[in-house]
């Protein structure tokens, strides 16, 4: 059996081997041509979709805070993300915008999209990652105040058959 250990603070590790089953549950032949790799190529997948278990705040940040009299918002607009919902293990792609009030420290811009990125790395809903980002900026820079507007789009949403409905799968 081939795997793909990986480290979270815990010994975890994805194995091929459950990738081979869920081929083998769908009727599919796992070492036919087309997908002999693919068990070790999701397992790597995987890893890098949820890396974020292995990241923590102080890595992120790494001393990129600075002080500043500066008391006009710092808005970081735009930051591409890219996450899995928890409850379909599907993926939601979309932007989040930051924008936190500095009281007395600004961090480097750099750092807010690492932060989004570090949260958005693991199996998520939209609603805790836009809190997570918030209070990690927060707890970070002190700020007066912090404000996370994620639009995404959810694959766990599936049009039927009027477009204007939407239905969760």
């Amino acid at each position: 059996t081939r795997f793909l250990y990986v480290s979270w603070g815990s010994e975890m590790c994805i194995r091929d081997r459950h990738y081979t089953a869920i081929l083998e549950a769908l009727g599919e032949d796992p070492s036919r041509e087309g997908l002999a790799d693919t068990p070790a190529r999701a397992a790597k997948a995987m890893r890098h979709l949820c890396r974020g278990y292995g990241q923590n705040l102080d890595e992120i940040v790494n001393g990129a805070l600075f002080t500043s009299d500066t008391r006009e918002i710092v808005l970081v607009k735009n930051i591409e993300l890219y996450s899995l919902c928890e409850h379909h293990m599907l993926p939601f792609i979309g932007k989040a915008h930051v924008a936190y009030l500095p009281n007395g420290k600004v961090l480097g811009l750099s750092k807010v999209a690492r932060i989004v990125e570090m949260y958005a790395r693991r199996l998520q809903i939209q609603e805790n990652l836009s809190r997570q980002v918030a209070e990690a900026v927060q707890s970070v820079t002190g700020a007066a105040g912090v404000a996370v507007v994620i639009e995404a789009q959810h694959l766990s949403l599936i049009h039927i058959s009027e477009p204007t409905r939407r239905r969760g799968i």
